[in-house]
């Protein structure tokens, strides 16, 4: 079994309303600023629409970097990441 700091850990915003999907969008790319400056391990981030007035923006950090991230980002979920499935 793997370390327990080995698994990835999906950070989660969630953007709702009329300009949900932009405003998921346009944060992507902050994280994706944030993974560059801050060197982490992954550069693993995404978008997903649920809903036409619902959409996340995400990011997949190494666990021990987690407690860190999430202070700085403040997301509003998170969970284990499994990879695309």
């Amino acid at each position: 079994m793997a370390n327990i700091l080995d698994r990835k850990i999906k950070m989660i915003w969630d953007f709702r309303g009329p300009g949900a999907a932009k405003t998921a969008e346009h944060y992507r790319k902050h994280l994706e600023e944030f993974i560059v400056i801050e060197e982490l391990k992954f550069d693993i981030t995404g978008v997903h629409h649920f809903t036409n007035t619902h959409s996340i923006a995400y990011m997949v950090v190494a666990e021990f970097e987690m407690k860190e991230a999430r202070e700085i980002l403040k997301p509003h979920r998170g969970e284990i990441y499994l990879g695309d499935l």
